[in-house]
């Protein structure tokens, strides 16, 4: 069978505190449509959907999609493992990217690496090492929270889909995945020059927003894919900007997905 890779794009309006984020404006375009351009300049990937949900508040989701001619997926609100199940049996995914609506600075460079290092030594699941699989206090090698991206294979996600129960397993997709080293080949991208984990890069409140926000004034014009080091870069010339989400850092109740 051909390998079909689509990356798979979880948004959704009904943030508790950020409403509406993932359609919020970054220079005149939705944090969205920035999303998919950004997935769109990495050539493995096969194919964008956006998986959003079948409540009537995601219609404007829908909507956007229509009308940037973005193909767009709706199903379960509260069970996003099967929305994502089925999304990518519609658009018949061999091999899954999963990228979440709060992760507008993700780096297509980086995806492309993980895209290789996944591939390369077969893995059933490979994450950027960012975000809650490597939210152990142990862990170094970090990323910038907010350049999380996952690969799996539709065996692993079908595994998951069929045994994983409790609401903790069905809203977020891969923790079956990844907390089953017994059942899968798992991966981890690590940064290897220096641990990140002291920077917060993902958009879930007002001040990641305008943290967020101000980068893509300062880089987007020079280079629309700019990528994590330009970021790097630009934060080393205005220290400052990173007290501004900083105290968020610790507060992602992530410890949940471990306890």
């Amino acid at each position: 069978m051909t390998n079909k890779l689509i990356a798979i794009i979880q948004a959704r309006m009904g943030s508790t505190r950020l409403p509406g984020k993932v359609l919020k404006p970054i220079l005149d375009k939705p944090v969205l449509w920035h999303i998919v351009n950004r997935l769109r300049s990495v050539k493995k990937i096969d194919e964008i959907v956006v998986a959003t949900s079948n409540q009537e508040n995601d219609d404007q989701i829908e909507e956007f999609c229509a009308s940037e001619n973005i193909k767009c997926f709706r199903g379960n609100e509260d069970d996003v493992l099967d929305r994502f199940y089925k999304a990518a049996n519609f658009f018949d995914a061999t091999t899954l990217i999963r990228i979440t609506g709060d992760c507008p600075l993700i780096d297509p460079d980086l995806i492309s690496k993980l895209i290789d290092y996944f591939f390369k030594n077969k893995f059933d699941y490979c994450g950027i090492a960012a975000g809650a699989g490597v939210a152990k206090e142990s862990f170094r090698g970090r990323y910038p929270d907010g350049l999380d991206a996952e690969i799996f294979n539709m065996r692993a996600l079908t595994i998951a889909w069929k045994e994983a129960h409790g609401s903790l397993y069905r809203e977020h997709v891969t923790i079956y995945i990844w907390k089953h080293p017994d059942k899968f080949e798992l991966g981890i991208l690590k940064s290897n020059d220096k641990d990140y984990s002291d920077l917060r890069w993902t958009l879930d409140n007002e001040e990641d927003y305008q943290l967020i926000h101000w980068i893509y004034e300062k880089l987007y014009p020079i280079n629309p894919y700019f990528k994590m080091y330009d970021v790097l870069k630009l934060l080393k010339e205005h220290p400052a900007k990173l007290k501004e989400n900083r105290h968020f850092i610790g507060k992602e109740g992530y410890e949940k997905f471990w306890d």
